[in-house]
């Protein structure tokens, strides 16, 4: 069978007449119409056996004459000083339907595609504050598509999936704008337009995507996969899926130092524990940015290693990709030597949570004299101190000052910076963590969640560790950790937040169970022996599965399948499937 037929209707818009594959147009083809509407742009829609699905309203925002002609496996539309190209393929053995669609303006507009939710019940998207799932009723005001802190968007892979079987993967190159429901009632909307983040030295405005049609969601999604997301190149360390890791995080904030690591690691020796490693957290630096030692608070940071060490701890520690210029004479050094990214005017300043009344500067990763420098600076901390491994914190691109300026193709930007420091952080091998990334799924690293607030709800809670589980595994990013048990408990921003009860604690416990790992900061020791008894046993419980684990992060390096899938990968033609992330039925 050949590749959708295009029919381009015609209304009275001064356009010529255009009626490429109406003749040749059969009841048992599925064809791609394009109606011109008088408001400006095309509905698109698909005919089969007759009957007409409206998709969606593409170049909402033009309204103009056109002109079409035919071209090699699709047609080309002019519309204004904008051009359309639509390209359609087939994939008989798969029955994979697809529609490449581009739109290209040389003059500064703004470009606007709409598809509609419909019925059906979507997947994908980013990590949010607000993580629900499916995520057709979630919040997503029109703002640029890009990794970054607001609204937990580290991860934003550009990927729509439905319970119909279709998906759209806009390109990389856009500079994207995504909105939910308000542009248009119940529809999705992408927006291309060059603002903040993206740079007004592009050439050109570009809004690029494929939709795919399958036969159910599971053989879109695993077709996305195989052509879009990719699958990890290796599994991560297995100790880290077999034991817990322990942090200083929630249970000592900044006030960590030596002698609270040491009585750390004792009580969780003392309590009957298991680890895969002990994390030195925020704040050890001399200054955020130094990877020097602070000795006021650990006076011999290499016996303390060895101590830990010697209690059969492995010991990570944490790192951040900024420079805060009350860093001297480093943050000096690193701005004379073009190590720090910079903005269009040429200036470094940006912000992070660690300003501490400084302007901080953010490492040019996409610099890779940057990268390099920064990554010996890195490994001589750990060589020094026999460090086994690091938490690597931040990355997202919003940390750049903006509009940034980056190594690399201008129309991939904002995108460089995140994907250049997770794979520096990649170097130092399957123990690291990182917590951002974009078109990084291939590393065999873990991605960790973005802080949870210590509550229940979809607002951030426990319940968005489950929800945010299938979101990232369905972003590609299979080797999920979870954030800490019993969540942050710092943001104390709503009436809600605070630190976690005794039963918040052991629910959390018990979700991570079943997770490809699990992290501890508050400890269960902070409630009572019951709360130590039942934390251990699913801990315990979770070291019976880590082989089984283990094998389905080997399955996702083999075959990219999902690690914590959702429901209808075991049925996608079960509708009650479509809409379960907490084990409930709809």
């Amino acid at each position: 069978m050949a590749a959708l037929k295009i029919l381009l209707g015609v209304l009275s818009l001064g356009a010529r007449a255009h009626t490429a594959g109406l003749s040749s147009a059969r009841t048992e083809d599925v064809a791609l119409s394009l109606e011109p509407q008088l408001t400006g742009g095309f509905l698109l829609s698909l005919v089969k056996d007759g009957e007409r699905t409206v998709y969606g309203h593409i170049g909402r925002t033009l309204v103009s004459t056109y002109s079409a002609e035919e071209v090699e496996g699709g047609m080309e539309i002019h519309i204004g000083g904008v051009n359309l190209t639509i390209n359609t393929l087939y994939d008989e053995a798969l029955d994979a339907r697809g529609i490449k669609i581009k739109w290209n303006s040389f003059t500064p507009l703004r470009l606007e595609d709409c598809f509609d939710f419909g019925t059906k019940h979507w997947y994908g998207g980013p990590m949010q504050l607000e993580q629900l799932y499916p995520i057709e009723r979630a919040k997503q005001v029109y703002s640029p598509y890009y990794s970054k802190e607001t609204d937990n968007g580290a991860i934003v892979e550009r990927y729509w999936l439905n319970s119909n079987g279709e998906y759209i993967y806009v390109h990389a190159h856009v500079p994207l704008f995504v909105d939910y429901g308000n542009i248009a009632a119940d529809h999705i909307c992408f927006g291309a337009q060059l603002s903040e983040p993206y740079s007004a030295r592009r050439t050109h405005t570009e809004l690029s995507y494929d939709l795919w049609l399958l036969p159910n969601v599971k053989e879109a999604h695993k077709h996305a996969i195989a052509n879009y997301l990719g699958r990890p190149s290796d599994v991560p360390d297995f100790r880290m899926v077999q034991h817990p890791i322990w942090s200083t995080w929630a249970q000592y904030s900044r006030d960590v130092d030596g002698a609270k690591v040491l009585e750390f690691a004792e009580q969780i020796r003392a309590h009957g524990f298991s680890d895969s490693q002990l994390e030195i957290d925020d704040l050890w630096e001399t200054c955020y940015g130094t990877l020097a030692v602070d000795e006021n608070k650990f006076p011999n940071f290499t016996s303390l290693v060895r101590d830990v060490k010697a209690m059969g701890f492995r010991v990570t520690i944490w790192v951040h990709p900024f420079i805060n210029n009350n860093c001297e004479p480093l943050y000096t050094e690193a701005l004379n030597s073009g190590y720090l990214v910079l903005d269009e005017a040429g200036k470094p300043a940006t912000s992070w949570w660690n300003n501490n009344g400084s302007v901080p500067g953010y490492v040019d990763f996409t610099n890779p004299e940057a990268a390099e420098w920064w990554y010996e600076r890195v490994k001589n901390l750990l060589d020094t101190y026999d460090i086994d491994s690091v938490k690597f914190d931040a990355g997202e691109s919003s940390f750049a000052p903006e509009v940034a300026v980056q190594s690399g193709d201008i129309d991939l930007q904002p995108h460089h910076i995140v994907q250049a420091y997770a794979r520096t952080a990649a170097r130092f091998g399957g123990m690291v963590e990182v917590r951002a990334g974009f078109q990084t799924q291939e590393l065999p690293i873990f991605v960790r969640m973005v802080d949870r607030d210590s509550i229940w709800g979809l607002n951030n809670g426990l319940s968005t560790v489950v929800t945010t589980a299938l979101q990232m595994n369905l972003a590609g990013y299979t080797f999920l950790l979870p954030d800490m048990i019993g969540g942050n408990g710092y943001n104390l921003d709503h009436e809600q937040a605070d630190t976690p009860t005794k039963e918040l604690f052991l629910r959390w416990v018990q979700a991570n169970t079943f997770l490809p790992a699990m992290q501890y900061s508050y400890v269960p020791w902070n409630f009572d022996n019951e709360t130590v008894e039942i934390s251990k046993k699913y801990t315990e419980l979770h070291a019976a599965y880590a082989d089984y684990i283990y094998a389905a992060m080997q399955a996702s390096v083999d075959e990219g399948k999902p690690v914590n899938a959702p429901l209808w990968w075991l049925d996608p033609n079960d509708q009650e499937t479509l809409t379960i992330w907490d084990g409930k039925r709809p």
